[in-house]
C-alpha cells in the first residue's frame, strides 16, 4: 500500500521539526541571556570613575609637589635668616674689635667694646636656639661661644684694672699681654663666623638648586601623569567607539552574532552592548519573519506551476480509476494490475511534486552543512521547471566537475537561487536564455555563481537601491520588494557577497561569491 502523502505531512515528522525548531529558538534565547549576563556580571569600572581616579592622582601628585616645595622654601628662608644672624653677630664683633683697637691706641672706647661684645653675645644666645639644627651642622659652631666668653672676660679684666685709676694703663705690659690674647680670640671668632657664612652659603646654593630641580621634575612628572591618564582615557573611549562602529557595520552587513565581554570590567558602554544584543535579537527575529514572508511569496508563485503539474497525474489517476471501475469485471488480471500500477506511479509523481514544494516552503532552523552548489542549483531549476517551461525560456547551468563545496544552509541558499531565477524569468521574454555559471573567484579560496539574463536590465539610477527592503520596480501587488534584500542578508550570513551588473536593455548579471577552495573542470547541462 502506498503512502498517502509526503513525509513532510507526517504528524510525527512535524512534531520532530517543531521540537527541533523550539530547541534551537530556546538555545538562541539562552545564548542571548548568557551574553547579557556575562556583560553585566563583570566588576564595574566606569569611564567616569577613570576620570575621577585620574584627577585624584594628578591632585595627589600636585599636592606632593606643593608640600615638597613649601618644605624646601622653608629651608631657604631659614638659611637666609641664619646668614642674617651670623652677619649681625660678625658686625657686632667687628665693632667691638674696632673699639678694642682704639683703647690700645688712645686709651678710649673700652666700655663701647664691652657693650658691643655683650650685644654679640646676646644675639648669639638668642638666635642659637632657633638655629640649633644649623649650628650642629657647623664644625666650629659651638666653639665660638666659648671663645666669645673668653674675649669678653679679657675685656672685663682690662676694664677693672683701668678703674683703679692707673695713668696710661693701656700702654702697660699687662695691657699689652692681654692685647695679644684679645687679638687671637677676636680673630678666631671672626674667622669662625666667616667660615659659618661660607658653609651656609654653599648649603643655601644647594637648597636653591634643589628647588629648581624640584620645579622641573615636578612639572615633568605632572606632564607625564596627565599624558598617561589622557592616553588611557582617550584610548579606552576611542577603541570602544571603533569597536561599536565595527559592530554596527557587521550588523548592517547581515552578521547578527552577539557582542560578548572583551574586558574584565563593565562601564557605560556595557549598557550600549546590552542594547546592541537586544537589537540583534529583534532584528534576527524580524529578519526571520521577512525571510519566511518572502519565501511564502515565492511559494505562491510556484503554486501556479505546481497546480498545473499536479493536474496531469491527477487526470491520469481519475481516468484510470474510472476505467477500472467501469470495466473491472471485463478486464483481464494483467490489465487490471497495469492500470493499478499506473495509478501508483502517477500518485508517486504527485507526491514528489508536493514534497519538493513543502520542503522549500517549510520554516526551519538554520543548518550549516557541506553543500554542492551544482546539485543545489540543479534542484532549484527542477523546482522551477514549470515556471520556466511556461515562460518559454531556456535555463543553462554551467558548473565545473567536482565543483568545490561550501558550508551553508541548503534551504536558505535555495531560496536565494529561486528568487534570482524568478527575477531573471520576469525580466526576460519568451525565447530568451538564462545562464547560471559557476567559476573560480578572484582569489584561490573563493568561487562565484552568476545568474545572467538577457532581458530589459536595470536602470543605473536605481541599481544602488535594489537591495533596499521593500524597494521594487514591479507593478503594485506583484512584488514585495523583499526578495533581493532578504537574499543579500542570507548571503552575508554565509560570509559571501551578492552584487549586480546591469545595462538597461541588455540584461543583468547577479553574482554570488562564497569562500571555498579547489577549482575543477567545466560541465554543462541545459534545461
Amino acid at each position: 500500500m502506498m503512502e498517502t502523502g509526503p513525509s513532510s505531512l507526517d504528524p510525527g515528522r512535524n512534531d520532530i521539526d517543531s521540537r527541533e525548531k523550539s530547541n534551537t529558538v530556546y538555545e538562541h534565547m539562552d545564548d542571548i541571556r548568557k551574553a547579557q549576563q556575562a556583560l553585566l556580571s563583570r566588576r564595574h569600572f566606569s569611564v567616569r570613575n577613570q576620570i575621577y581616579l585620574g584627577n585624584v592622582l594628578v591632585f595627589l601628585v600636585a599636592l606632593g609637589m606643593v608640600i615638597v616645595l613649601i618644605m624646601n622654601n622653608d629651608q631657604v628662608n631659614k638659611r637666609l635668616k641664619f646668614l642674617e644672624f651670623v652677619n649681625d653677630f660678625s658686625s657686632e664683633v667687628l665693632e667691638a674689635r674696632r673699639y678694642e683697637k682704639n683703647f690700645f691706641l688712645y686709651g678710649t672706647n673700652l666700655e663701647d667694646a664691652i657693650e658691643n661684645i655683650h650685644l654679640a653675645e646676646s644675639i648669639f644666645i638668642t638666635e642659637s636656639e632657633q638655629f640649633s639644627e644649623l649650628l650642629e651642622g657647623q664644625k666650629d659652631g659651638q666653639k665660638i661661644f666659648v671663645k666669645l666668653g673668653a674675649y669678653q672676660s679679657l675685656l672685663q679684666q682690662l676694664y677693672q684694672n683701668e678703674q683703679q685709676g692707673q695713668t696710661g694703663f693701656h700702654t702697660t705690659p699687662f695691657a699689652k699681654k692681654i692685647e695679644l690674647k684679645l687679638r687671637d680670640y677676636g680673630k678666631d671668632i671672626l674667622v669662625t663666623a666667616h667660615a659659618m657664612i661660607t658653609i651656609e652659603k654653599k648649603s643655601l646654593e644647594k637648597t636653591l638648586s634643589r628647588s629648581r630641580y624640584i620645579h622641573i621634575y615636578s612639572f615633568l612628572a605632572l606632564l607625564i601623569i596627565l599624558s598617561i591618564t589622557t592616553y588611557l582615557l582617550v584610548g579606552r573611549i576611542y577603541s570602544t567607539l571603533t569597536q561599536y562602529a565595527s559592530y554596527a557595520q557587521r550588523i548592517a552587513s547581515g552578521d547578527f552574532s552577539l557582542i560578548l565581554p572583551q574586558r574584565k570590567f563593565r562601564d557605560e558602554f556595557t549598557e550600549l552592548a546590552v542594547a546592541f544584543n537586544e537589537m540583534i535579537k529583534e532584528i534576527d527575529a524580524r529578519e526571520a519573519i521577512l525571510i519566511q514572508t518572502h519565501k511564502m511569496k515565492a511559494v505562491g508563485t510556484l503554486t501556479a506551476g505546481v497546480a498545473h503539474e499536479l493536474n496531469n497525474p491527477l487526470n491520469n489517476i481519475m481516468l484510470t480509476a474510472h476505467m477500472l471501475l467501469e470495466d473491472y469485471h471485463d478486464l483481464p488480471d494483467e490489465e487490471r494490475i497495469e492500470m493499478v500500477t499506473d495509478v501508483a506511479n502517477e500518485t508517486g509523481r504527485a507526491k514528489k511534486i508536493i514534497r519538493n514544494l513543502l520542503d522549500f516552503a517549510r520554516e526551519s532552523t538554520s543548518t550549516m552543512e557541506s553543500l554542492d552548489l551544482a546539485k543545489l542549483m540543479a534542484g532549484t531549476v527542477h523546482l522551477l521547471e514549470n515556471q520556466i517551461r511556461f515562460s518559454g525560456i531556456i535555463v543553462e547551468c554551467q558548473f565545473p566537475e567536482n565543483f568545490p563545496k561550501i558550508n551553508g544552509d541548503a534551504q536558505k541558499l535555495q531560496q536565494v537561487f529561486v528568487n534570482l531565477i524568478l527575477n531573471a524569468v520576469d525580466a526576460s521574454t519568451k525565447g530568451n536564455k538564462i545562464q547560471v555559471i559557476g567559476r573560480l573567484g578572484d582569489t584561490a579560496e573563493s568561487v562565484k555563481v552568476s545568474v545572467i539574463d538577457y532581458g530589459h536590465g536595470i536602470p543605473k539610477h536605481i541599481q544602488t537601491s535594489i537591495f533596499d527592503p521593500f524597494f521594487t520596480t514591479k507593478a503594485k501587488g506583484q512584488g514585495t520588494g523583499l526578495g533581493l534584500s532578504v537574499s543579500h542578508g542570507i548571503i552575508a550570513k554565509h560570509g559571501g557577497t551578492l552584487s549586480v551588473e546591469s545595462e538597461e536593455g541588455s540584461g543583468s548579471c547577479f553574482t554570488l561569491t562564497f569562500p571555498v577552495i579547489n577549482f575543477p573542470e567545466m560541465n554543462t547541462f541545459t534545461l
